[in-house]
């Protein structure tokens, strides 16, 4: 029977004055129960709207209707045809504006909680089957990865099914990109990302840490060493400034700075030799999910008082409503309609406050968002002794400069043709090294055309 609730089956989460200064996962998730009552809100649309909505083209339809009968591993069978990775996307995704935008029961009341049934399924099959795929024969044609964040797993999933023999290079020391030194262990477990990874393994793929490409090995190395194609999804991760007055001060960072150290090397724990700045009053600049994060970090490392300060008001805000909506429940302080001009050094040369001057909404400007104006004369202090930038980030400018051929637009990232090949013949590129800043699915959409262009190449 149809469940006509109005409303999504509410997902259980930590109480916020605990998580708040823990750093475990918020949202606790689905029971099967709760999955079946949620999966009965599905009205089974003859031509459903919310696969189109999906840049990886889940079977969304189909997956809900194995759930509604508690066939959740059919579910998981159904949603892996097309998506890679569902314990991710299911948690980071931003459903509200693709696939549950499109949903008809979203006209009059909420959506169905796609995201929440996909993260349940994935996390159902982990828990209860992880059945690690089987390596299918080898077409002895190999193909590089540079970069190991949602674009290029996907990528290399996509091409080890296809029996390319894959191998991924990471800079870092841990594969996940993004996915590790990004996104907080309270939103995505490194737990989670480290199984998908196992299941790229058991695919045949090979992956190699502390391969920093452009160092370590150049783009022309790789196909000397007989890869015939690449697929760069090396990110976006040069973060962006202000360049305002005492931006250099001790106690100023970027947000990449700050969740790498806490994210990836685990600066949250006292025993780590990967330090960050534990404070009393922090300030983050950006509205950003990004902003959202370091924030919620910073709250969860023992600050006192934590500011989101932002030029615009909170409508304009880019993060999703649910981080916003949690970030406020954790007691993080909004400070809209604001914006820095300085940041004022104290006696010891640390940052002892934020000087910013209050704002007001004009005319839209390019981006279609009201342009913020000052409004001269109000000026206040804002007393904090750690400030933290998060105002997006551009692709490193490494792989482009030691790679002849390879053009790139005025932001830095790289320009490919409909075939999401690169300028330089057999380089492919996706993610957000070939749109800046984005989303996870976003650039695991691109993964997938890439995987396919890159097949349609080798099989010339």
């Amino acid at each position: 029977m149809a469940n006509m609730t109005l409303t999504k089956t509410p997902m259980p989460e930590q109480d916020p004055q605990v998580r708040a200064r823990n750093f475990e996962e918020v949202a606790l998730g689905y029971t099967p129960e709760m999955a079946i009552e949620e999966a009965n809100r599905c009205l089974k649309c003859k031509n459903p709207k919310c696969v189109e909505g999906c840049p990886v083209n889940v079977r969304i339809p189909e997956f809900i209707a194995k759930v509604q009968e508690g066939d959740f591993k059919a579910a998981y069978e159904i949603i892996t045809s097309t998506n890679a990775l569902p314990a991710l996307s299911g948690r980071v995704c931003p459903q509200e504006t693709q696939c549950e935008q499109r949903c008809v029961r979203g006209i009059k009341g909420e959506p169905v909680a796609i995201g929440r049934l996909e993260r349940f399924v994935a996390d159902w099959y982990r828990e209860n089957v992880n059945e690690m795929p089987k390596a299918v024969p080898s077409n002895g044609i190999k193909v590089a990865v540079v970069g190991t964040g949602p674009a290029g797993m996907t990528a290399a999933s996509d091409l080890a099914k296809l029996g390319y023999a894959v191998t991924m290079f990471e800079a870092l020391h841990t594969a996940g990109g993004v996915l590790v030194y990004g996104i907080p262990e309270f939103r995505l477990p490194k737990a989670i990302v480290a199984n998908e990874f196992d299941k790229l393994q058991a695919q045949g793929v090979e992956v190699m840490t502390n391969m920093v490409i452009g160092r370590v090995l150049t783009i022309d190395e790789l196909f000397d060493m007989g890869y015939k194609a690449v697929f760069v999804g090396s990110g976006a991760g040069l973060p962006m400034f202000m360049n305002i007055p005492g931006e250099s001060l001790p106690g100023v960072m970027s947000a990449n700075e700050y969740l790498t150290r806490t994210n990836l090397m685990k600066s949250y724990l006292s025993d780590v030799d990967t330090p960050v700045a534990r404070s009393k009053a922090v300030a983050v600049v950006g509205g950003g999910n990004v902003a959202m994060d370091a924030a919620r970090c910073a709250m969860r490392l023992g600050a006192e008082q934590v500011y989101v300060v932002y030029r615009r008001g909170e409508a304009e805000m880019p993060a999703r409503a649910e981080e916003k909506h949690h970030a406020k429940e954790e007691g993080i302080e909004f400070k809209t309609l604001c914006n820095p001009v300085e940041i004022l050094a104290g006696e010891d040369g640390r940052v002892r406050a934020m000087k910013c001057i209050r704002m007001e909404l004009g005319e839209p400007d390019a981006s279609g968002r009201r342009r913020p104006i000052e409004i001269p004369g109000s000026e206040f202090e804002l007393e904090v002794d750690t400030v933290i930038m998060s105002l997006g980030t551009s692709p490193n400018p490494l792989i482009r400069s030691t790679t002849p051929g390879l053009e790139t637009n005025r932001k830095g990232c790289l320009i490919v043709d409909e075939n999401e090949m690169t300028t330089r013949e057999g380089v492919f590129a996706g993610g957000d090294a070939v749109t800046g800043a984005a989303t996870v699915i976003l650039a695991m959409g691109a993964g997938k055309k890439g995987a396919a262009a890159i097949h349609q190449f080798l099989s010339k």
